[in-house]
């Protein structure tokens, strides 16, 4: 053997842990003064997401925590210039990565070190207490809440309305272009604040058929398919371009085999046994076919040592790897195909 050969490190030792896992092993790892410093630049949905994982994480053993400070230390070798023209470095990053309409908000908190002011301020909220402020505002103004927070917060404040109130939103969100400055201001002082930014300047893209369709598919299924209903009923074409741009849990079926593979990189095995409890066969076949024979072995046992599971739970389960497989096709990591949005 060469000396190069032997003096070649070992192979790290292979962990089953998400991304979000990690950055919940990360943070504990800091304690909790510095775990707070690094969550205040956070977004409310990142919050909550590894608050979650905190929660859930139990046994983790040393190992795991040393490939994970390990794998940091090395994304963070990859960062040159830290600390030299870092206000340039992170605005061009966050456009690059969002868009500038998006990146807009998180630039003005991260860099000017401004407060989540005016709508921004709901995304920390709990849903019951956003439906409450809305309640007796114009149906306009509730579309135009709903259509700015993110589908699976909107789709819970949802729930808190009655049937014909729920169905006047979500027609107006899928009816949504753009909203007037005059409009967002309106709804910040309701919120008696400020908005945050140059609102002034130019009209902001809000709703539409894509964003009605993801709420929707947020949504528990006895009230996302009375919606539906109620959507055709009134504008049939309306409910069925809705439906069209819909990403469903049987959806995953049309996923090429890589998509496949890289997504049950991303899920627990739990959330996976339960999720496909609700799954029909095809479905299963095409999860199984995308592992090692191995491990679609052990996961047909657990499926079948798993004793009844309520929907609501299979549903949740489905929920989770829906907005996992969302957040991988927003990335470019994985496509989504069927359900509506056409890939070319």
């Amino acid at each position: 053997m060469s000396n190069a050969a032997a003096a070649q490190p070992p192979d790290k030792p292979k962990i089953n842990l998400s991304p979000v896992d990690q950055a919940a092993i990360l943070l504990m790892s800091l304690g909790e003064g510095d775990a707070a410093e690094i969550l205040k630049h956070m977004g409310p949905k990142e919050v909550q997401r590894i608050g979650t994982a905190m929660s859930h994480l139990n046994n983790v053993q040393q190992a795991e925590v040393e490939v994970v400070l390990t794998n940091f230390l090395e994304e963070v070798r990859t960062l040159t210039g830290l600390g030299m023209g870092a206000d340039s470095y992170i605005r061009n990053m966050l456009v690059t990565a969002l868009g500038e309409d998006k990146a807009n908000g998180l630039i003005d908190r991260i860099l000017l070190g401004g407060n989540t002011t005016g709508l921004d301020t709901l995304k920390w909220m709990e849903a019951r207490s956003v439906a409450d402020i809305i309640r007796n505002e114009h149906p306009q103004i509730q579309a135009i809440v709903i259509a700015y927070l993110e589908p699976d917060q909107a789709s819970e404040i949802m729930t808190y309305f009655p049937e014909k109130v729920r169905l006047d939103i979500m027609m107006r969100v899928a009816s949504l272009d753009t909203v007037q400055p005059s409009a967002l201001q309106e709804l910040n002082d309701i919120l008696e604040k400020q908005f945050a930014g140059n609102a002034a300047s130019q009209t902001k893209a809000m709703g539409g058929y894509k964003v009605a369709a993801e709420i929707m598919n947020n949504l528990d299924s006895s009230i996302e398919a009375e919606l539906m209903d109620a959507i055709k009923e009134v504008d049939e074409d309306m409910g069925t371009q809705i439906q069209d741009l819909m990403f469903v849990f049987d959806n995953l079926k049309e996923v090429e085999d890589r998509g496949i593979q890289a997504l049950l990189r991303e899920v627990s095995s739990e959330v996976l046994i339960v999720a496909l409890k609700g799954a029909d066969e095809g479905l299963q076949e095409k999860v199984f076919k995308n592992m090692s024979k191995r491990a679609a072995e052990l996961l047909r046992d657990d499926l079948e040592a798993k004793g009844p599971v309520r929907v609501s739970e299979v549903e949740t389960a489905q929920k989770e790897i829906l907005t996992i497989a969302r957040r991988m096709a927003d990335s470019g990591e994985i496509m989504l195909g069927g359900g509506g949005e056409q890939m070319i």
